[in-house]
């Protein structure tokens, strides 16, 4: 139930971020246009895109987690047998959960400091600015958490204990 609940929320997310990359593409082109042809611009293209790669980058990277797309190296891990690569594995979740609070309490601190600041041109809270990591955190912890409890029930196969993707530029 809950791997359906976050496989709704990363389509949810892919199609939030293909309209905010498109919401980007219009605005950076439309801006670029004014600019050679009016010879003016639109003073809310820069910011805003500059917003929308923000949350792209956090809401892309909860997507990429759920795919274990994320690079990485298994140089050392590779050579463990099964029995290290759980414990590897485990390790790692629960440091990346770990890392997952810090995100979250780092990015809420600054929510925090910033949500009576507007930002120079559209005004808005800059708080909104930082809320994009605690969103990547609170839909990343469950995918980790899944993770973590499909290990320690031991649901997880032999093969697929490696949380990373391998370069497709590496030699295989």
């Amino acid at each position: 139930m809950l791997k359906k609940f976050i496989d709704g929320y990363c389509r949810l997310l892919g199609y939030v971020i293909a309209a905010a990359l498109a919401l980007m593409v219009v605005l950076v082109f439309g801006n670029v246009f004014m600019r050679y042809a009016f010879n003016s611009g639109l003073t809310v293209s820069e910011e805003l895109s500059r917003w929308l790669f923000v949350w792209v980058t956090f809401l892309g990277a909860v997507i990429a987690l759920r795919d274990n797309a994320h690079l990485g190296t298994d140089m050392l891990v590779g050579k463990f047998g099964p029995k290290g690569k759980r414990f590897a594995m485990g390790v790692s979740l629960l440091l990346m959960i770990w890392c997952l609070w810090l995100i979250f309490k780092g990015t809420y601190d600054q929510f925090l400091v910033n949500k009576d600041s507007d930002s120079p041109v559209m005004e808005v809270s800059m708080g909104w600015f930082y809320a994009g990591g605690m969103v990547f955190s609170a839909l990343s912890f469950p995918i980790l958490a899944l993770d973590l409890f499909r290990l320690v029930t031991g649901q997880i196969a032999d093969k697929d204990l490696m949380l990373i993707q391998e370069s497709e530029e590496a030699p295989h």
